[in-house]
This record gives C-alpha cells, sequence and structure tokens, in this order.
C-alpha cells in the first residue's frame, strides 16, 4: 500500500513507521521448518523492500490517537496523519505458556517453533536428530496467522521421516484447541483422509499449558471439560505460540473491539468509528483466515476506497468478499490449495478440484508465490487472484 500511494501522492507524503531492520516472508517458514527452504531465502534488508518515494521512520508505534489524528512512537516523537492504514500484524506471545520459552532456549530439549524466525531452524534440527518417541504439534486458541501452519509441519515431519526410515519409531500427535481440523469442510475431508492414511493421531479442543523441557513433557487441557488435564511426553515438541496484537492496538478502546482488534467495516475495510482509518491484515477484527493471501486481496479493496477518499468520493467503495488462501503442503511436492470467503466457500482460482493433493500446487506454493511476494506485491503490483480466477473460469468467477 506504501508502495502504490506513495506513487500516487509524490515523494514523502506517505510515512511508513515500522521498527525492524530486516522484512521476513512468514509462509516460507514453513518449509525452513521441513529442511525444503534455508532461513536466508526467507529475508530481505528493510531498507530494500519499502518504497523509495515514502518516508521510513525507524520507530514503534506506541500509542493511537485516533480523535487528533495522531500517533506516538517510542522515541516521543508526534506523527500527525491525514489518512492512516493500521498493519501491526499478531505478535507472538511464547511467554504466555510456562516453561515454553526456556525449551526453546535450552540445548535439545526438543521444543521448537517454526512461527519465529528464532527458532524456525531448531524444527529441522530435531527431526533430523531424532530416534524415537512422540512428536507433538499444537495450534493453540485462535488468534492464529497462517492456520494451515500449525498442521503443515506434521505433514512434512511424517514425509521426512518416511523417506529416511524412522517412520516405525515415531508417533505423530497434532494437538488442536479448535473444534475442527480445518474450517471448511472440502479441505477438511481431505485432510482426515491424509491423517488416516498416515496414521497421525488428531486430537480436537486440546489446548497446550504448560511445558516442563527437562522432563519432556508437556501439559494440555480439555477444552470439553474445564479442569481435565493430559501429561505428554515427547521427543521432539513443534508450538505454534497464543498469539494477539500489540499493546499499543489491544489497549486503545477507541480503535478495537472487545477483543483488541482493530474494528473494521468487513466489506470497505474502513473503521467503523473513524472514517480516516483504514485497516489490513492480521490487527483486524475481519472474519477470515489470517494470511499473506488474505492481505493480497484487501490491498485492492484498500486501492480503491483509500484511493478515493483521497478524491472526496466514497460513492460505490469496493467490497471485500474475505478471499483467503491456505496452501495446505501436505509433503514433499505435495499441496492442497485451499481458497474460500467470509461465508467458508471454496473460491478457486483454477479450473480443477483443488481439494486433492498436487504437485502443480506445491510448485505454486515453494517457488512462484515467494517471487510474486517479493516482486510484486510489495511494489504494489499485485492484489490477489481474482482477474485470473476470472480469466481461467471465462469469465464466471468472483
Amino acid at each position: 500500500m506504501a508502495a502504490k500511494f506513495s506513487k500516487k501522492l509524490g515523494k514523502n507524503r506517505v510515512i511508513i513507521v515500522e521498527p525492524a531492520d530486516v522484512h521476513y516472508y512468514q509462509p516460507m517458514f514453513t518449509l525452513v521448518g521441513g529442511g525444503l527452504k534455508k532461513l536466508q531465502e526467507c529475508s530481505r534488508p528493510m531498507s530494500e523492500v519499502l518504497p523509495d518515494l515514502a518516508h521510513w521512520i525507524k520507530d514503534k508505534v506506541v500509542e493511537f490517537d485516533p480523535r487528533a489524528s495522531q500517533v506516538r512512537t517510542k522515541r516521543g516523537d508526534i506523527i500527525n496523519y491525514d489518512f492512516m492504514i493500521v498493519a501491526t500484524g499478531l505478535e507472538l506471545n511464547y511467554e504466555q505458556i510456562p516453561g515454553l520459552v526456556k525449551g526453546l532456549e535450552l540445548h535439545d530439549s526438543g521444543v521448537c517453533s517454526n512461527y519465529s524466525p528464532r527458532y524456525t531452524d531448531l524444527t529441522y534440527k530435531y527431526l533430523q536428530g531424532f530416534q524415537k518417541g512422540n512428536i507433538v504439534f499444537t495450534f493453540p486458541k485462535p488468534p492464529v496467522k497462517c492456520p494451515g501452519a500449525p498442521q503443515k509441519i506434521v505433514y512434512l515431519a511424517e514425509d521426512y521421516l518416511q523417506n529416511n526410515g524412522k517412520r516405525q519409531y515415531a508417533n505423530l500427535i497434532y494437538n488442536t484447541a479448535l473444534p475442527v481440523l480445518f474450517g471448511v469442510k472440502k479441505y477438511a475431508d481431505t485432510l482426515w483422509k491424509v491423517v488416516e492414511r498416515r496414521n497421525i493421531e488428531v486430537n480436537l479442543k486440546r489446548n497446550l499449558l504448560e511445558v516442563h523441557p527437562h522432563k519432556k513433557v508437556a501439559i494440555f487441557e480439555d477444552l470439553d471439560e474445564p479442569g481435565k488435564t493430559y501429561e505428554t511426553k515427547y521427543s521432539v515438541l513443534h508450538v505454534t505460540p497464543p498469539q494477539s496484537t500489540g499493546e499499543a492496538l489491544k489497549n486503545n478502546a477507541d480503535l478495537t473491539d472487545g477483543g483488541g482488534f482493530l474494528e473494521l467495516d468487513k466489506a470497505t475495510l474502513q473503521h467503523v468509528r473513524f472514517s480516516n482509518i483504514y485497516g489490513i491484515g492480521d490487527c483486524t477484527n475481519l472474519p477470515t483466515s489470517k494470511t499473506a493471501a488474505a492481505v493480497a486481496a484487501q490491498c485492492g479493496i484498500l486501492r480503491c476506497n483509500l484511493g478515493a477518499a483521497l478524491s472526496g468520493n466514497t460513492v460505490n467503495m469496493a467490497a471485500y468478499d474475505g478471499y483467503t488462501s491456505c496452501p495446505l503442503v501436505t509433503g514433499n511436492n505435495k499441496c492442497i490449495l485451499a481458497e474460500f470467503d467470509y461465508n467458508l466457500q471454496p473460491l478457486e482460482t483454477f479450473p480443477m478440484n483443488q481439494g486433492v493433493e498436487s504437485t502443480l500446487m506445491y510448485t505454486l506454493k515453494a517457488h512462484v508465490m515467494p517471487e510474486i511476494y517479493w516482486r510484486a506485491m510489495l511494489n504494489g503490483f499485485w492484489e490477489g487472484p481474482s482477474l485470473c480466477r476470472k480469466a481461467l473460469h471465462l469469465g464466471m468467477g468472483r
């Protein structure tokens, strides 16, 4: 969005407040954990990916004042704005699970997580060193960014063990706090067949409470029976951490809903109380899966609606249908490309059944999508596959 509007408005008219030195393509982290990509392939220096025409303030927003159209940064600077796009993402709250951070930092504890670049390499390291026992994977209570990632690593781990003669020594367990394996029935039906065929144990409504890294024991709660817990021994424990919006947003009642998420009109992406504020991505309360694909589709809506607001014309605003995508990697060279809308109805790009494992979809996920992200999306040229979908479906697709 910064690239798009800085071209439209001119040099230094768009301000980006961003504290990080490195930008990561996070959808690739799972492939790093599975040994199919290297961590260095996931990153670029922030200075190289931000648009030249925008003004980068290397700082963090610590306070929003939407009534005054201002934000305050960690250094104490006050920045005024005419319009603002909030895109603060989600924070990873590893510390909320007792013993988890210690396990991640402890040598040879078997505890790993693909969600942070700090820990992603641990996953493949522990798979390589695995001898026998339980390999346990977790999915916490929502919200979770890239909700397919917690189970993608299950399939990649099983594939790795199978290909390296270790599968018979491993008991793979996927414990998810959700009541379903996947939210869209078409893809869930296929995934249940995958886990059954590959002898992967799935426990629904089971949430990680605590980790004892020295004992290699994890404590889970049964969400159907409050107070009931399970103690599970592990050789490897892959944890998806609890997640939330950052403090500055979460604690601002003017901007957020009851859960601490930016409260938007789900069609226009405009804030429900402040007309000069828009939002995008994981920090919003939009009722769709939090993925990079969702952000791409939202970009097109923002371009239209914020562009109209800048011109003083807000009639016939564009409407977001909730499009999102989860490329569900099920092994080396296999992927189910789930695409769906707000109503959890499939909204597929290709004129073929995407609810089956496909080498073509794996190639798209592992090799094509990263190039689209770096070369097109960050430069303001990619707004999701809607035009491709219409072309491939002879103009009949949404």
